[in-house]
C-alpha cells in the first residue's frame, strides 16, 4: 500500500539494520505509533532484519530486548512540548555514535528538526509526518508554528516520507509539492473474543456503546457524551482515555458525564486483552477523531467487527468506505445512536463489513513489506531530493526565520477537514 514513487525494492536480500525512533517504545501501550512499531518491528526481525527501538525511560526498566527487537531506552523530560523532542534528541545521539544503522525511521513530524544530524553521519532517513499536527487546539501560537515548520524541515531534509492516509499524501503534494509514501496502519482481526475480563467492569457482551480516545479538543469526546446524555439510549456510554497535559478539557468531559448516571468513565485502561474484549463486544464504537490521518483505534474497532459512528472528516470516511455513520454534532450523535439500538440486525452486519474491509485494506504483513521495500530503497540512495541539489550541499533549515512566520489557518490547497 505505498503511492507517490514509481520505485520497487532491489532484488537485494541484505540484512538491514534499522533504528525506529521518535516514539514511547514498546511493548506497545499507548498509541498508535508504538503499535506500528511494534507489528512492524517484529516482523521485520522476522525478515531477518536488525531492528533497534528506542524507549522512553519508565517506572519499570525495560528489557534488553522485546519480540526480538532490541531496546535501548533513555530519558525524557516530563513536559508537554518538550518530552517527545528530548527523548528524540537523546536517541538521534545515541543512533549517531553508537554504530550506523542502515535507515533511521522517524516517527512524527515534530521530529523531524533532529533529522540533519542523522544526515551528518550518513544515515538515510525516513519520517513518517504522522497527521496535521498544527490543527490541534492544544498547541498555542508558537507550538503550531513549530509543527509547521517541522513539516518544511522534514519535506526538506527526510529522505522519503511516510504518510498513513490518502488525505496527508494530498496535503504534502499540494503544499510542498513532493511525494509521499502512502503506508497505512494495520489491525488484528478478533475472533472468538473472550468476555471474562468485561466481567470485571460488570458489562456484557453487546451491552455497551464504546469510546476509546485521548482527552483532546479535536477528538471531540465531549460532543459524544453530550450527545449520548441528550439521547434516548438504554445501553450505557463507556470511555476510556484520559489526558495528562489537558486537565480542562478533562474536567469538562467529567462535569457532562456526572449527571448522567449511563455514562461511565473507565480512565485508562492499558490492559491490551481488556481493551480487544471492550472493542469486540460493543454495540458501536463512537470515533470522534478529526485532524489526524488513518487512526489505530478506529482500525481497532474495524477488527473487531464493530459497527462505527465517527466524526465526519475526510480520513474516517476514507477508512470506512459506504459502511460509515457520521456525525459533526451532538444531535446527530444522539439520533445514531438511537438508531443503532433499534437496529440489532443491522448494527452486525455493518460490523462484519467493516471487519472484512480491515482485513482485506488493513494488514500488517503488507504493510511491513512497504516499511522493508522502502528501507532498502533508501539504504542504497533513494531520495526524493536526488533530483535537487539538496545532497550537494549543507543543510538548509533555519529555525528563526521559519519559526517567525504565522501558520496558515488553512492548507493552501489542502483537505477539507
Amino acid at each position: 500500500m505505498t503511492a507517490g514513487t514509481e520505485q520497487t525494492a532491489p532484488p537485494s536480500h541484505k540484512r538491514l539494520t534499522i533504528a525506529m525512533i521518535g516514539t514511547r517504545g514498546v511493548p506497545a501501550a499507548y498509541g498508535g505509533f508504538e503499535t506500528a512499531v511494534e507489528e512492524i518491528g517484529r516482523r521485520l526481525v522476522d525478515r531477518g532484519h536488525d531492528v533497534t527501538v528506542y524507549c522512553r525511560r519508565a517506572a519499570q526498566p525495560a528489557p534488553k530486548e522485546y519480540l526480538g527487537m532490541r531496546l535501548v531506552e533513555l530519558p525524557a523530560l516530563r513536559h508537554k512540548t518538550l518530552e517527545t523532542l528530548s527523548h528524540t534528541l537523546l536517541s538521534v545521539l545515541h543512533a549517531i555514535t553508537h554504530g550506523r544503522p542502515d535507515v533511521a525511521f522517524v516517527f512524527n513530524a515534530a521530529n523531524s528538526p533532529f533529522v540533519p544530524l542523522l544526515r551528518l553521519r550518513g544515515i538515510p532517513s525516513v519520517v513518517h509526518v504522522d497527521g496535521l499536527e498544527w490543527k490541534r487546539d492544544k498547541w498555542g501560537g508558537a507550538g503550531r508554528r513549530y509543527y509547521r515548520w517541522a513539516e518544511e524541515v522534514a519535506v526538506r531534509e527526510a529522505d522519503a516520507l511516510i504518510a498513513d492516509a490518502q488525505g496527508i499524501v494530498n496535503y504534502y503534494q499540494d503544499e510542498f509539492g513532493v511525494p509521499t509514501e502512502l503506508i497505512s496502519y494495520g489491525t488484528k482481526i478478533l475472533r472468538d473474543t473472550p468476555t471474562d475480563r468485561l466481567a470485571e467492569l460488570g458489562l456484557r457482551p453487546g451491552g455497551y456503546h464504546l469510546v476509546v480516545a485521548r482527552f483532546e479538543p479535536e477528538n471531540h469526546v465531549d460532543v459524544i457524551v453530550e450527545g449520548y446524555r441528550a439521547s434516548g439510549a438504554r445501553l450505557p456510554l463507556v470511555v476510556v482515555g484520559s489526558a495528562p497535559y489537558a486537565l480542562d478539557h478533562t474536567n469538562r468531559i467529567a462535569d457532562l458525564a456526572a449527571s448522567d448516571s449511563r455514562i461511565r468513565l473507565l480512565g485508562s485502561v492499558w490492559d491490551q486483552d481488556q481493551l480487544d474484549q471492550l472493542y469486540t463486544h460493543a454495540s458501536t464504537y463512537l470515533h470522534g477523531h478529526s485532524v489526524g490521518g488513518t487512526n489505530p483505534s478506529l482500525l481497532r474497532a474495524m477488527g473487531a467487527g464493530t459497527k462505527v459512528i465517527a466524526w465526519d472528516v475526510i480520513f474516517n470516511r476514507e477508512v470506512l468506505g459506504s459502511h460509515g455513520s457520521y456525525f459533526n454534532h451532538a444531535d446527530s450523535v444522539a439520533a445514531l445512536i438511537e438508531d443503532s439500538e433499534v437496529n440489532p440486525a443491522m448494527v452486525a452486519e455493518v460490523g462484519l463489513a467493516l471487519q472484512a474491509r480491515a482485513a482485506k485494506l488493513y494488514n500488517w504483513d503488507s504493510v511491513t513489506g512497504s516499511y522493508e521495500g522502502l528501507a532498502r530503497r533508501v539504504s542504497v540512495g533513494h531520495s526524493t531530493h536526488q533530483q535537487s541539489s539538496r545532497r550537494a550541499g549543507a543543510s538548509t533549515w533555519s529555525l528563526p526565520d521559519t519559526l517567525s512566520r504565522q501558520p496558515s489557518p488553512t492548507p493552501s490547497r489542502g483537505i477539507p477537514l
